[in-house]
């Protein structure tokens, strides 16, 4: 076994920038919820789009919120973990919405509207690795074509 060893600021932000499905973390009346996501990062915030009604359209705004990509390889016991840590907000100006769809819009994959975008600007962006043998071919968890 090896130590987890702490990933810089620039690693994290770019493994985070490389996911398209992760995890929202918030609290709701009901107790802690943890619900996956696709999501897009657009400057320093991580973008997600949900229903008006739904826990994360109900919850996830104006109130603090994890966020966790993370990518894991059982056989060789290698994985990494991003955490992103802030207050969640609505995005409903018009000019920052075009620049989110025409960046990298977050396509949901569940059927059904999602017409709110909830925006995640985090005030903490840490992560962790463990095992040997990482390079950024490997790493990634999406190889996504911008």
């Amino acid at each position: 076994m090896s130590e987890p060893m702490q990933l810089s600021y620039g690693k994290c932000l770019e493994l985070l920038t490389g996911g398209v499905v992760g995890r929202v973390g918030l609290c709701t009346p009901g107790g802690p919820r943890i619900v996956p996501v696709n999501y897009s990062v657009v400057d320093d915030a991580v973008v997600f789009r949900t229903q008006p009604y739904s826990l994360l359209g109900t919850y996830a705004w104006n109130t603090n919120l994890a966020f966790e990509v993370d990518h894991i390889e059982y056989d060789t016991h290698r994985a990494w973990s991003v955490v992103a840590l802030g207050r969640g907000s609505m995005v409903e100006d018009e000019t920052e919405l075009a620049a989110i769809r025409a960046f990298w819009d977050p396509r949901p994959w569940v059927s059904g509207p999602r017409l709110v975008y909830v925006k995640l600007r985090w005030d903490s962006l840490t992560g962790r690795r463990l095992g040997a043998g990482w390079t950024h071919d490997n790493e990634m968890p999406v190889r996504r074509m911008v």
